[in-house]
């Protein structure tokens, strides 16, 4: 049985320089990776069939540890610049996967959530044992991640897994897993567009004011004038965009 896709290509490059997008949406890996020769190349086929900087949007509840560690381990050795944007939620293994991010933006309504590893198992008390164990495994490779990414000590993320916590995206940003909140791209345009707006309109009236002063075309404003210019352009400097 083929494995059901939780990731998919939204477009290649196809213009030099042009941002490749992938999405990684739903539980991570329906089965496991752990034995699976065909979902595991095939994912780092597509990843590594092009170049150029990768933008990954990320909105899943978490999923398969193993898949997650490898998926984070081909982005790392990706050689392209990897910006990781969650608008929804990147909780359990779609955090780790996160943390390969070269950078980490998150909308102001994300979420991110780390917690302990779990499993199920059965049979006598050597058999639990061992599964504690290898789950102490698990935890220990899993902090490794956290570490690189936000220089968090180990004792501190150990704390913040095993109180399984939620964090908005100043939370995260605070704590070093996420860099930035997402900034709206429109905003950002308008505000530049209306700072150069009122900057012109600032120049624009020093000049109809100079003209007015101004007795002909050669002359310079009279001296109450050039007083009276000085101290309006101190008051505008104050005002005006930086």
């Amino acid at each position: 049985m083929k494995n059901k896709k939780f990731w998919q290509w939204k477009n290649q490059s196809e213009d030099e320089g042009r941002a490749r997008i992938l999405e990684l949406s739903g539980t991570i890996a329906e089965e496991s990776w752990f034995d699976d020769d065909v979902t595991p190349e095939q994912f780092k086929d597509e990843l590594f069939a092009d170049s150029g900087e990768v933008t990954i949007w990320i909105n899943s509840p978490g999923g398969d540890c193993i898949a997650a560690s490898r998926i984070y381990a081909m982005l790392m050795d990706y050689p392209g610049a990897i910006t990781v944007k969650i608008d929804g939620i990147a909780a359990s293994a779609a955090s780790v996967i996160a943390m390969a991010g070269t950078k980490v933006l998150m909308a102001p309504t994300a979420l991110m959530m780390i917690h302990n590893p779990m499993t199920l198992a059965y049979g006598n008390h050597q058999d639990m044992q061992k599964a504690i164990g290898m789950l102490d495994e698990v935890k220990e490779s899993i902090v490794n991640a956290y570490e690189i990414k936000t220089t968090l000590t180990r004792a501190k993320i150990s704390h913040l897994m095993d109180n399984e916590t939620w964090m908005n995206a100043k939370k995260a940003i605070e704590l070093g897993f996420a860099d930035a909140i997402l900034e709206d791209a429109k905003k950002a345009s308008n505000e530049a567009s209306y700072a150069f707006s009122m900057r012109t309109s600032q120049l624009s009236l020093m000049n109809k004011i100079t003209e007015t002063y101004a007795i002909a075309e050669d002359q310079e404003p009279p001296e109450e004038g050039r007083a009276a210019l000085g101290e309006l352009e101190k008051r505008l400097n104050l005002i005006k965009p930086q």
